[in-house]
């Protein structure tokens, strides 16, 4: 799929994948083709959304189907795996199912999310939200950075927008769903082991914000009459980081941080920055957002500034369902390998469908320290295919919980 790329980026050699580009409707349509031509599904369809949906029945087709898949889209110059693993691990358990003529007694549905990442408009998981009755109609409104409607390249690529709403998923229709995933961070690669098993996504909240103080002269206001911004700002940082350092399996990042105007011989009278703190729990999140909404009011009243503090948006702890969990475990164990237990620390599509069924998930190991949203995400063939085989094992599993009983 990395041979499509937005015109722009590809000049570069830069792989970028946005909502509905060009690049982003021709991975749609290989997805597609390779499901049918290459994969044997019976049926493939690219929906009102944009995702890539490809249906392999089962000996019985009122029976409850897997559901499983991840992403195609990608950041700003990405990697190659960061999604795009996910859909072809349960495409290539598909393509040996179909050579070998085997049905199981459930039917596999694998999904090619055609959102997860927000880079052109200013909204996430439309593919799997889709599913999950929460795309927001209010989204076709957003524009790009070029003045084009969500509305309007939605049309432009064909989609009917009338038809998002019959999207929506029935759980009834479902056993679950998994997602296989890239790391995307060092742990594994770190302990030497090519899986991980998820235990949960981490519930994350997002903050713009800004500090207004009082630009002056670098040279004449002394130390104690200043009203400087940024090393409020600052001040805060280091507080997140301490705070956040404090518990296990939370994070704080101050991702920007920018002086408007600065000049080197100024004292900064304002700057902006945002907030990203994430847990695997929303108490043990919220906790430590309040603590940081508290110190950025202290820092400010101390400092004579003021501020303003923005939410910008909020997803909850996904906890992976532990007989689903279970059965990655049984999975990786059946292949000679140590069961690690990790947290996510980013956000997947499995965020969305955990709101309507059980869901779990299963890392790879990545390459380059586990290096990810950059050209160096890498994994190997090697752990590709344990990938596979440890979903094999699952769908093995599964045959035999809802096979005939004798």
């Amino acid at each position: 799929l990395a041979k499509h790329s937005e015109p722009a980026f590809a000049q570069r050699g830069e792989l970028t994948v946005t909502y509905l580009t060009a690049a982003h409707r021709a991975c749609a349509q290989q997805i597609a083709q390779v499901m049918r031509h290459e994969c044997g599904f019976d049926e493939v369809t690219i929906d009102a959304v944009g995702n890539v949906v490809g249906l392999y029945h089962g000996q019985d087709r009122r029976a409850p189907r897997l559901l499983t898949g991840s992403h195609y889209d990608t950041v700003r110059n990405g990697g190659k795996y960061d999604g795009r693993l996910g859909i072809f691990v349960p495409m290539a358990c598909v393509r040996e199912l179909a050579r070998q003529g085997k049905r199981l007694p459930f039917g596999i549905e694998v999904i090619g999310f055609s959102e997860e990442e927000g880079q052109r408009y200013k909204a996430v998981f439309l593919g799997s939200g889709a599913l999950t009755g929460e795309f927001d109609r209010q989204w076709l409104d957003l524009v790009d950075a070029e003045g084009i409607s969500m509305r309007q390249a939605m049309r432009d690529a064909g989609l009917n927008i009338d038809e998002i709403a019959a999207l929506r998923r029935n759980p009834a229709d479902y056993l679950g769903f998994v997602e296989v995933h890239i790391e995307q961070g060092p742990v594994l690669t770190e302990l030497d082991l090519p899986l991980g098993v998820v235990t949960s996504i981490n519930g994350s909240v997002r903050f713009v914000g800004e500090v207004v103080g009082m630009a002056s002269h670098a040279g004449t206001t002394p130390m104690g009459m200043r009203r400087d911004a940024a090393t409020a700002v600052a001040a805060l940082a280091l507080y997140l980081e301490a705070r956040a350092a404090s518990v296990p399996d939370l994070v704080g990042t101050m991702g920007m941080l920018e002086v408007p105007s600065g000049s080197i011989n100024v004292v900064h009278g304002r700057c902006r920055f945002s907030l990203d703190i994430r847990a695997t729990t929303d108490a043990v999140r919220d906790a430590c957002v309040a603590d940081v909404k508290a110190e950025l009011k202290a820092i400010c009243e101390g400092r004579g500034l003021q501020f303003n503090l923005e939410e910008i948006m909020r997803a909850s702890a996904a906890p992976s369902d532990p007989k689903w969990q279970a059965l990655w475990e049984t999975s990786v164990q059946a292949l000679g390998l140590p069961v690690y237990r990790m947290p996510s620390g980013a956000g997947h599509d499995a965020m969305k469908l955990h709101n309507i069924m059980p869901q779990a998930m299963l890392f790879v190991r990545g390459l380059n320290s586990g290096i990810s949203h950059n050209p160096l995400e890498m994994t190997t063939s090697d752990d590709a295919d344990l990938a596979v085989q440890a979903f094999r094992g699952l769908l093995d599993q599964l045959t035999e919980q809802h096979g005939p009983r004798h």
